[in-house]
Protein backbone atom coordinates (compact mmCIF):
# COMPACT_ATOMS: atom_id res chain seq x y z
CA UNK A 1 0.00 0.00 0.00
CA UNK A 2 1.25 3.30 -0.83
CA UNK A 3 1.70 6.03 1.81
CA UNK A 4 0.93 8.60 -0.60
CA UNK A 5 1.90 10.69 -3.07
CA UNK A 6 4.82 13.57 -2.19
CA UNK A 7 4.51 15.21 -6.01
CA UNK A 8 1.42 17.83 -5.33
CA UNK A 9 3.99 19.12 -2.66
CA UNK A 10 7.28 18.63 -3.89
CA UNK A 11 9.41 21.46 -5.00
CA UNK A 12 11.73 19.17 -6.02
CA UNK A 13 9.02 17.88 -8.79
CA UNK A 14 7.66 21.46 -9.54
CA UNK A 15 11.46 22.34 -10.68
CA UNK A 16 12.60 19.38 -12.68
CA UNK A 17 9.30 19.57 -14.60
CA UNK A 18 10.13 23.09 -16.14
CA UNK A 19 13.51 21.70 -17.72
CA UNK A 20 14.21 21.76 -21.13
CA UNK A 21 15.93 18.77 -22.63
CA UNK A 22 19.54 21.00 -22.42
CA UNK A 23 19.08 21.16 -18.61
CA UNK A 24 18.14 17.77 -18.41
CA UNK A 25 21.36 16.95 -19.86
CA UNK A 26 23.29 19.41 -18.36
CA UNK A 27 22.23 18.76 -14.84
CA UNK A 28 22.79 14.95 -15.44
CA UNK A 29 26.16 16.33 -16.29
CA UNK A 30 26.49 18.18 -12.72
CA UNK A 31 25.34 15.18 -10.35
CA UNK A 32 27.49 12.91 -11.81
CA UNK A 33 30.58 15.63 -10.76
CA UNK A 34 31.99 14.84 -7.35
CA UNK A 35 32.40 18.36 -7.01
CA UNK A 36 28.34 19.24 -6.75
CA UNK A 37 27.32 15.74 -5.38
CA UNK A 38 28.86 12.74 -3.62
CA UNK A 39 25.48 10.93 -2.92
CA UNK A 40 24.43 7.78 -5.08
CA UNK A 41 20.87 8.00 -4.06
CA UNK A 42 20.76 11.36 -5.43
CA UNK A 43 21.32 10.32 -8.90
CA UNK A 44 19.26 7.45 -8.71
CA UNK A 45 16.70 9.14 -7.64
CA UNK A 46 17.12 12.08 -10.46
CA UNK A 47 17.57 9.08 -13.19
CA UNK A 48 14.11 7.35 -12.19
CA UNK A 49 12.27 10.57 -12.26
CA UNK A 50 13.37 10.91 -15.76
CA UNK A 51 12.21 7.42 -16.79
CA UNK A 52 9.05 7.59 -19.21
CA UNK A 53 6.31 9.53 -17.53
CA UNK A 54 7.63 8.96 -14.27
CA UNK A 55 7.78 12.54 -13.04
CA UNK A 56 4.12 13.56 -14.35
CA UNK A 57 2.37 10.59 -13.27
CA UNK A 58 1.03 9.98 -9.89
CA UNK A 59 1.14 6.78 -9.21
CA UNK A 60 5.11 6.71 -10.33
CA UNK A 61 5.78 9.54 -7.33
CA UNK A 62 4.09 7.50 -4.69
CA UNK A 63 6.95 7.50 -2.03
CA UNK A 64 7.21 3.81 -1.47
CA UNK A 65 7.48 3.28 -5.24
CA UNK A 66 10.26 5.49 -5.50
CA UNK A 67 12.00 4.79 -2.13
CA UNK A 68 11.81 0.74 -3.38
CA UNK A 69 13.52 1.78 -6.81
CA UNK A 70 16.17 3.78 -5.41
CA UNK A 71 17.22 1.32 -2.13
CA UNK A 72 15.85 -2.13 -3.12
CA UNK A 73 16.82 -4.16 -0.53
CA UNK A 74 15.61 -1.88 2.02
CA UNK A 75 12.70 -1.19 4.54
CA UNK A 76 10.76 2.21 3.66
CA UNK A 77 11.96 5.01 5.70
CA UNK A 78 10.16 8.48 5.05
CA UNK A 79 12.97 10.42 6.45
CA UNK A 80 15.67 9.08 4.62
CA UNK A 81 13.51 9.67 1.36
CA UNK A 82 13.07 12.86 1.94
CA UNK A 83 16.72 13.26 2.87
CA UNK A 84 17.48 11.85 -0.65
CA UNK A 85 14.81 14.44 -1.94
CA UNK A 86 16.37 17.13 0.25
CA UNK A 87 19.84 16.72 -1.41
CA UNK A 88 18.62 16.47 -4.98
CA UNK A 89 16.63 19.55 -4.56
CA UNK A 90 19.90 21.74 -2.99
CA UNK A 91 21.89 20.37 -6.16
CA UNK A 92 19.17 21.57 -8.62
CA UNK A 93 19.01 25.14 -6.96
CA UNK A 94 22.45 25.31 -7.20
CA UNK A 95 22.55 24.32 -10.97
CA UNK A 96 20.47 26.62 -11.32
CA UNK A 97 22.17 30.00 -9.59
CA UNK A 98 25.40 28.95 -11.10
CA UNK A 99 24.09 28.96 -14.86
CA UNK A 100 21.63 32.25 -13.69
CA UNK A 101 24.85 33.94 -12.79
CA UNK A 102 26.99 32.92 -15.84
CA UNK A 103 24.39 34.38 -18.24
CA UNK A 104 25.53 37.51 -17.24
CA UNK A 105 28.93 37.29 -18.19
CA UNK A 106 30.05 41.12 -17.00
CA UNK A 107 28.60 40.39 -13.18
CA UNK A 108 30.64 37.16 -13.67
CA UNK A 109 34.10 38.68 -14.74
CA UNK A 110 33.37 41.55 -12.05
CA UNK A 111 32.93 39.27 -9.36
CA UNK A 112 35.97 37.43 -10.61
CA UNK A 113 38.25 40.46 -10.82
CA UNK A 114 36.90 40.83 -6.92
CA UNK A 115 38.75 37.25 -6.25
CA UNK A 116 41.60 38.72 -7.67
CA UNK A 117 42.18 42.00 -5.94
CA UNK A 118 41.56 40.61 -2.42
CA UNK A 119 44.03 37.84 -2.93
CA UNK A 120 46.57 40.86 -4.43
CA UNK A 121 47.23 39.00 -7.84
CA UNK A 122 46.80 42.88 -10.14
CA UNK A 123 47.53 41.04 -13.39
CA UNK A 124 44.70 38.81 -12.81
CA UNK A 125 42.46 41.58 -11.64
CA UNK A 126 43.45 43.78 -14.71
CA UNK A 127 42.67 40.56 -17.49
CA UNK A 128 39.30 39.71 -15.41
CA UNK A 129 38.60 43.22 -15.91
CA UNK A 130 39.40 43.96 -19.43
CA UNK A 131 37.27 41.08 -20.23
CA UNK A 132 33.98 42.72 -18.02
CA UNK A 133 34.73 45.93 -19.78
CA UNK A 134 35.06 44.48 -23.48
CA UNK A 135 31.89 42.46 -22.44
CA UNK A 136 30.09 45.38 -21.26
CA UNK A 137 30.68 47.35 -24.60
CA UNK A 138 29.51 44.86 -26.67
CA UNK A 139 25.90 44.17 -24.67
CA UNK A 140 23.20 44.79 -26.99
CA UNK A 141 21.06 46.00 -23.93
CA UNK A 142 21.30 49.25 -22.69
CA UNK A 143 18.31 48.48 -19.19
CA UNK A 144 18.72 49.03 -15.94
CA UNK A 145 20.96 45.84 -15.68
CA UNK A 146 23.76 47.16 -17.78
CA UNK A 147 23.85 50.38 -15.80
CA UNK A 148 24.18 48.51 -12.37
CA UNK A 149 27.02 46.28 -14.21
CA UNK A 150 28.77 49.82 -15.21
CA UNK A 151 28.53 50.82 -11.80
CA UNK A 152 30.24 47.72 -10.02
CA UNK A 153 32.71 47.59 -12.64
CA UNK A 154 33.71 51.20 -11.96
CA UNK A 155 33.06 50.36 -8.17
CA UNK A 156 35.81 47.68 -8.58
CA UNK A 157 38.07 50.10 -10.55
CA UNK A 158 38.19 52.22 -7.67
CA UNK A 159 38.49 49.52 -4.85
CA UNK A 160 42.09 48.36 -6.82
CA UNK A 161 42.94 51.91 -7.43
CA UNK A 162 42.38 53.13 -4.26
CA UNK A 163 44.97 50.39 -2.57
CA UNK A 164 47.32 51.23 -5.28
CA UNK A 165 49.79 53.90 -4.77
CA UNK A 166 48.89 57.62 -3.24
CA UNK A 167 49.32 59.20 -6.26
CA UNK A 168 47.02 57.40 -9.14
CA UNK A 169 44.14 59.38 -10.16
CA UNK A 170 41.03 58.04 -8.95
CA UNK A 171 37.68 57.02 -10.79
CA UNK A 172 35.53 58.55 -8.58
CA UNK A 173 33.54 61.13 -10.88
CA UNK A 174 33.21 57.55 -13.04
CA UNK A 175 31.63 55.77 -9.99
CA UNK A 176 29.66 58.73 -9.28
CA UNK A 177 28.10 59.26 -12.70
CA UNK A 178 27.69 55.29 -12.97
CA UNK A 179 25.75 55.48 -9.40
CA UNK A 180 23.22 58.11 -10.23
CA UNK A 181 22.38 56.80 -13.94
CA UNK A 182 21.87 52.68 -11.98
CA UNK A 183 19.88 54.96 -9.53
CA UNK A 184 17.79 57.22 -12.00
CA UNK A 185 16.96 54.18 -14.29
CA UNK A 186 15.55 51.96 -11.02
CA UNK A 187 13.86 54.49 -9.53
CA UNK A 188 11.87 55.79 -12.37
CA UNK A 189 11.41 51.99 -13.57
CA UNK A 190 9.73 51.23 -10.03
CA UNK A 191 7.85 54.37 -9.65
CA UNK A 192 6.02 53.95 -13.04
CA UNK A 193 5.23 49.89 -11.87
CA UNK A 194 3.98 51.39 -8.34
CA UNK A 195 2.00 53.79 -10.13
CA UNK A 196 0.17 51.76 -12.22
CA UNK A 197 -0.21 49.11 -9.24
CA UNK A 198 -1.62 51.85 -7.00
CA UNK A 199 -4.75 52.42 -10.30
CA UNK A 200 -5.54 49.20 -10.50
CA UNK A 201 -5.32 47.91 -6.92
CA UNK A 202 -6.07 52.04 -5.37
CA UNK A 203 -3.07 50.75 -3.36
CA UNK A 204 -1.23 54.85 -1.86
CA UNK A 205 2.30 53.85 -2.19
CA UNK A 206 4.72 56.63 -0.79
CA UNK A 207 7.82 57.21 -3.57
CA UNK A 208 10.06 58.76 -1.58
CA UNK A 209 12.46 60.91 -3.54
CA UNK A 210 10.92 60.72 -6.53
CA UNK A 211 10.19 64.71 -7.08
CA UNK A 212 13.76 65.27 -6.53
CA UNK A 213 14.35 62.48 -9.07
CA UNK A 214 12.11 64.16 -11.61
CA UNK A 215 13.63 67.96 -11.10
CA UNK A 216 17.17 66.62 -11.19
CA UNK A 217 16.12 65.17 -14.49
CA UNK A 218 14.29 67.95 -15.71
CA UNK A 219 17.52 70.34 -14.75
CA UNK A 220 19.72 68.19 -16.43
CA UNK A 221 18.83 67.83 -19.89
CA UNK A 222 21.69 65.46 -20.80
CA UNK A 223 19.71 62.37 -18.63
CA UNK A 224 17.19 62.20 -20.92
CA UNK A 225 19.58 61.72 -24.03
CA UNK A 226 20.00 58.51 -22.24
CA UNK A 227 17.03 56.19 -23.37
CA UNK A 228 16.51 53.95 -20.73
CA UNK A 229 16.09 57.21 -18.25
CA UNK A 230 13.69 59.69 -20.94
CA UNK A 231 11.76 55.97 -21.87
CA UNK A 232 10.60 55.50 -17.75
CA UNK A 233 10.68 59.37 -16.91
CA UNK A 234 7.93 59.79 -19.80
CA UNK A 235 6.62 56.60 -19.01
CA UNK A 236 5.95 57.94 -15.14
CA UNK A 237 5.02 61.41 -16.62
CA UNK A 238 2.51 60.15 -19.06
CA UNK A 239 0.65 58.04 -16.63
CA UNK A 240 0.87 60.63 -13.62
CA UNK A 241 -0.43 63.68 -15.88
CA UNK A 242 -2.81 62.24 -17.89
CA UNK A 243 -4.17 65.29 -19.21
CA UNK A 244 -1.11 66.39 -20.60
CA UNK A 245 -0.19 64.67 -23.92
CA UNK A 246 2.83 65.38 -24.91
CA UNK A 247 4.17 63.11 -22.55
CA UNK A 248 3.13 59.92 -24.16
CA UNK A 249 4.42 61.34 -27.40
CA UNK A 250 7.65 61.78 -26.61
CA UNK A 251 6.91 58.10 -24.89
CA UNK A 252 5.92 57.00 -28.20
CA UNK A 253 9.26 58.28 -30.06
CA UNK A 254 11.04 56.52 -27.30
CA UNK A 255 9.43 53.43 -27.96
CA UNK A 256 9.96 53.38 -31.38
CA UNK A 257 13.77 54.67 -31.46
CA UNK A 258 14.96 52.67 -28.99
CA UNK A 259 13.02 49.71 -27.89
CA UNK A 260 15.63 47.26 -28.94
CA UNK A 261 17.89 48.25 -26.23
CA UNK A 262 15.82 46.56 -23.87
CA UNK A 263 15.15 42.68 -23.10
CA UNK A 264 11.86 41.35 -24.36
CA UNK A 265 10.27 41.17 -21.03
CA UNK A 266 11.26 44.87 -20.10
CA UNK A 267 10.14 46.48 -23.18
CA UNK A 268 6.85 44.32 -22.91
CA UNK A 269 6.43 46.23 -20.02
CA UNK A 270 7.05 49.61 -21.35
CA UNK A 271 4.48 48.88 -24.00
CA UNK A 272 1.97 47.99 -21.66
CA UNK A 273 2.38 51.06 -19.74
CA UNK A 274 2.15 52.97 -23.00
CA UNK A 275 -1.39 50.79 -23.67
CA UNK A 276 -2.60 51.39 -20.19
CA UNK A 277 -2.70 55.17 -20.83
CA UNK A 278 -4.45 54.84 -23.53
CA UNK A 279 -6.91 53.05 -22.40
CA UNK A 280 -7.04 55.51 -19.19
CA UNK A 281 -7.68 57.78 -21.90
CA UNK A 282 -10.52 56.15 -23.73
CA UNK A 283 -11.73 56.04 -20.49
CA UNK A 284 -12.18 59.93 -21.29
CA UNK A 285 -13.87 59.60 -24.21
CA UNK A 286 -10.71 60.46 -26.51
CA UNK A 287 -11.83 57.83 -29.37
CA UNK A 288 -8.28 58.70 -31.06
CA UNK A 289 -6.42 56.48 -28.94
CA UNK A 290 -8.16 53.37 -30.54
CA UNK A 291 -5.80 53.99 -33.25
CA UNK A 292 -2.69 54.71 -30.62
CA UNK A 293 -3.47 51.37 -28.88
CA UNK A 294 -3.45 49.49 -32.70
CA UNK A 295 -0.39 50.90 -33.35
CA UNK A 296 1.64 49.68 -30.18
CA UNK A 297 -0.35 46.28 -30.34
CA UNK A 298 0.40 45.77 -34.54
CA UNK A 299 4.46 46.72 -33.62
CA UNK A 300 4.15 44.75 -30.55
CA UNK A 301 3.14 41.89 -32.72
CA UNK A 302 5.45 42.71 -35.03
CA UNK A 303 8.73 42.63 -33.10
CA UNK A 304 7.21 39.73 -30.62
CA UNK A 305 7.28 41.73 -27.87
CA UNK A 306 3.74 40.61 -26.46
CA UNK A 307 5.25 36.48 -26.56
CA UNK A 308 6.35 35.17 -23.33
CA UNK A 309 8.34 31.62 -23.74
CA UNK A 310 6.36 31.52 -26.93
CA UNK A 311 3.40 32.02 -25.25
CA UNK A 312 0.58 34.75 -25.67
CA UNK A 313 -1.45 35.89 -22.23
CA UNK A 314 -4.66 35.09 -23.68
CA UNK A 315 -6.14 38.77 -22.68
CA UNK A 316 -3.59 40.52 -24.68
CA UNK A 317 -4.70 38.11 -27.43
CA UNK A 318 -8.46 39.58 -26.79
CA UNK A 319 -7.18 43.42 -26.20
CA UNK A 320 -5.46 43.44 -29.35
CA UNK A 321 -8.55 41.97 -31.17
CA UNK A 322 -11.44 44.18 -29.71
CA UNK A 323 -9.36 47.07 -30.34
CA UNK A 324 -8.60 46.00 -34.24
CA UNK A 325 -12.48 45.42 -34.49
CA UNK A 326 -12.96 48.89 -32.70
CA UNK A 327 -11.00 50.39 -35.78
CA UNK A 328 -12.90 47.68 -38.40
CA UNK A 329 -9.54 46.27 -39.07
CA UNK A 330 -10.81 43.15 -39.94
CA UNK A 331 -8.47 42.03 -42.33
CA UNK A 332 -5.63 42.23 -39.63
CA UNK A 333 -7.82 40.56 -37.61
CA UNK A 334 -8.39 37.37 -39.68
CA UNK A 335 -4.76 37.27 -40.01
CA UNK A 336 -4.30 37.79 -36.34
CA UNK A 337 -6.42 34.66 -35.17
CA UNK A 338 -4.83 32.37 -37.65
CA UNK A 339 -1.31 33.86 -36.86
CA UNK A 340 -1.36 33.95 -33.20
CA UNK A 341 -4.52 31.62 -32.02
CA UNK A 342 -1.98 28.62 -31.95
CA UNK A 343 0.60 30.84 -29.65
CA UNK A 344 -2.38 30.76 -26.93
CA UNK A 345 -2.20 28.40 -24.13
CA UNK A 346 -3.32 25.41 -25.59
CA UNK A 347 -6.41 24.98 -23.03
CA UNK A 348 -8.12 28.17 -24.28
CA UNK A 349 -6.94 27.69 -28.08
CA UNK A 350 -10.45 26.70 -29.11
CA UNK A 351 -12.68 28.86 -27.26
CA UNK A 352 -11.00 31.97 -27.80
CA UNK A 353 -11.01 31.01 -31.87
CA UNK A 354 -14.41 30.29 -31.84
CA UNK A 355 -15.56 33.31 -30.00
CA UNK A 356 -13.44 36.00 -31.99
CA UNK A 357 -14.56 34.48 -35.65
CA UNK A 358 -17.73 34.70 -34.08
CA UNK A 359 -17.26 37.97 -32.98
CA UNK A 360 -15.62 38.93 -36.38
CA UNK A 361 -18.94 37.70 -38.15
CA UNK A 362 -20.85 39.88 -35.95
CA UNK A 363 -18.47 43.32 -36.47
CA UNK A 364 -19.29 42.93 -39.98
CA UNK A 365 -22.46 42.52 -40.18
CA UNK A 366 -22.57 38.46 -41.57
CA UNK A 367 -25.49 37.77 -38.89
CA UNK A 368 -26.21 34.68 -40.39
CA UNK A 369 -22.68 33.28 -39.63
CA UNK A 370 -22.46 35.10 -36.14
CA UNK A 371 -25.45 34.03 -34.88
CA UNK A 372 -25.53 29.74 -34.94
CA UNK A 373 -21.48 30.43 -33.46
CA UNK A 374 -22.77 32.15 -30.94
CA UNK A 375 -25.84 30.07 -30.22
CA UNK A 376 -23.62 27.04 -29.92
CA UNK A 377 -20.65 28.70 -27.93
CA UNK A 378 -20.03 27.18 -24.64
CA UNK A 379 -17.71 27.65 -22.51
CA UNK A 380 -16.53 27.63 -18.77
CA UNK A 381 -15.84 31.25 -18.78
CA UNK A 382 -18.56 33.31 -17.19
CA UNK A 383 -17.40 36.34 -18.14
CA UNK A 384 -16.84 35.01 -22.01
CA UNK A 385 -20.38 32.91 -22.12
CA UNK A 386 -21.90 36.58 -21.06
CA UNK A 387 -20.61 38.59 -23.43
CA UNK A 388 -21.27 35.63 -26.72
CA UNK A 389 -24.83 36.02 -25.23
CA UNK A 390 -25.32 39.78 -25.04
CA UNK A 391 -24.01 39.95 -28.24
CA UNK A 392 -26.88 37.32 -29.64
CA UNK A 393 -29.32 39.35 -27.57
CA UNK A 394 -28.05 42.16 -29.79
CA UNK A 395 -28.59 40.97 -33.27
CA UNK A 396 -31.76 39.08 -32.15
CA UNK A 397 -33.07 42.72 -31.05
CA UNK A 398 -32.11 43.90 -34.48
CA UNK A 399 -33.27 41.70 -36.68
CA UNK A 400 -36.73 41.77 -34.81
CA UNK A 401 -36.62 38.03 -33.89
CA UNK A 402 -38.87 38.75 -30.72
CA UNK A 403 -39.42 35.11 -29.87
CA UNK A 404 -35.83 34.15 -29.86
CA UNK A 405 -34.68 37.30 -27.88
CA UNK A 406 -37.68 36.53 -25.35
CA UNK A 407 -36.36 33.19 -24.41
CA UNK A 408 -32.99 34.17 -24.34
CA UNK A 409 -33.43 37.27 -21.90
CA UNK A 410 -35.25 34.49 -20.02
CA UNK A 411 -32.14 32.19 -20.21
CA UNK A 412 -29.81 34.91 -19.43
CA UNK A 413 -31.44 36.08 -16.76
CA UNK A 414 -31.09 32.24 -15.02
CA UNK A 415 -27.39 32.39 -16.19
CA UNK A 416 -26.93 35.29 -13.96
CA UNK A 417 -28.64 33.28 -10.63
CA UNK A 418 -26.90 30.49 -10.87
CA UNK A 419 -23.23 32.14 -11.16
CA UNK A 420 -21.29 33.91 -9.00
CA UNK A 421 -20.05 36.95 -10.30
CA UNK A 422 -18.25 40.04 -8.86
CA UNK A 423 -21.01 42.73 -7.97
CA UNK A 424 -19.50 45.35 -10.90
CA UNK A 425 -20.16 42.39 -13.53
CA UNK A 426 -23.52 41.34 -12.00
CA UNK A 427 -25.32 44.48 -12.22
CA UNK A 428 -23.85 45.35 -15.42
CA UNK A 429 -25.52 42.59 -17.10
CA UNK A 430 -28.79 42.84 -15.53
CA UNK A 431 -28.81 46.56 -16.33
CA UNK A 432 -28.31 45.75 -19.46
CA UNK A 433 -31.29 43.27 -19.83
CA UNK A 434 -33.67 45.79 -18.00
CA UNK A 435 -32.74 48.52 -20.74
CA UNK A 436 -33.38 45.96 -23.62
CA UNK A 437 -36.66 44.52 -21.83
CA UNK A 438 -37.45 48.44 -21.93
CA UNK A 439 -37.02 49.09 -25.23
CA UNK A 440 -39.36 46.41 -26.31
CA UNK A 441 -42.09 47.37 -24.14
CA UNK A 442 -41.45 51.34 -25.59
CA UNK A 443 -44.28 52.68 -27.62
CA UNK A 444 -42.38 54.71 -30.77
CA UNK A 445 -45.06 57.18 -30.62
CA UNK A 446 -44.56 58.02 -27.06
CA UNK A 447 -41.59 60.96 -27.32
CA UNK A 448 -41.65 61.36 -23.59
CA UNK A 449 -41.19 58.04 -22.78
CA UNK A 450 -38.62 57.83 -25.13
CA UNK A 451 -36.89 60.67 -23.64
CA UNK A 452 -37.11 59.24 -20.40
CA UNK A 453 -35.63 55.88 -21.30
CA UNK A 454 -32.55 58.11 -22.81
CA UNK A 455 -32.60 59.73 -19.52
CA UNK A 456 -32.04 56.56 -17.63
CA UNK A 457 -29.59 55.04 -20.06
CA UNK A 458 -27.32 57.85 -20.04
CA UNK A 459 -27.25 57.65 -15.81
CA UNK A 460 -27.01 54.24 -15.48
CA UNK A 461 -23.92 52.52 -14.44
CA UNK A 462 -22.71 50.27 -14.80
CA UNK A 463 -24.05 49.60 -18.23
CA UNK A 464 -21.56 48.59 -20.88
CA UNK A 465 -23.80 48.57 -23.89
CA UNK A 466 -24.62 52.00 -23.20
CA UNK A 467 -23.81 53.21 -26.86
CA UNK A 468 -25.47 50.67 -28.53
CA UNK A 469 -28.52 50.71 -26.28
CA UNK A 470 -29.06 54.36 -27.72
CA UNK A 471 -28.51 53.56 -30.68
CA UNK A 472 -31.36 51.43 -31.49
CA UNK A 473 -33.34 54.01 -29.20
CA UNK A 474 -32.63 56.39 -31.60
CA UNK A 475 -34.11 54.19 -34.67
CA UNK A 476 -37.69 54.32 -32.76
Amino acid sequence: MFLGFFMKKSNLISILRTFDKKEVREFRKWLLSPAHNQRQDVIDLYEYLLVGQHLWTDKFLAKERVFKAIFPKRTFSDNEMRQCMHFLFRAVESFLAYNALLKDQVRTQTMLAKVYRKRQLPKLFKKAMDTSQKTQEQQPFRDTQYFENEYALQFEQYNFLSAAVREVQLNLQEVSDANDIAYLTNKLKLSCIMLSHQAVYKSDYKMHLLDDVLKNIENNPKYLEIPAISIYYFSYKSISEAKDESAFVKLKEQIQLNSDLFPIDEIRGIYLLAINFCIGQLNTGKMNYYNESFDLYDLGMKKGIFLENGIMNRFTYSNAIIVALKLDKYAWVDNFITEYSPLLEEKHQDNYVRFYRARLHFEKKEYDKAMPMFAQYDTDDTLMTLNAKTTLLKMYFELNEYNALDSLIASLGTYLRRKKLMGYHKTNYKNIISATKKMLNLSPYDKAQKEKLKTELLETNPLTERKWLLQQLDKF
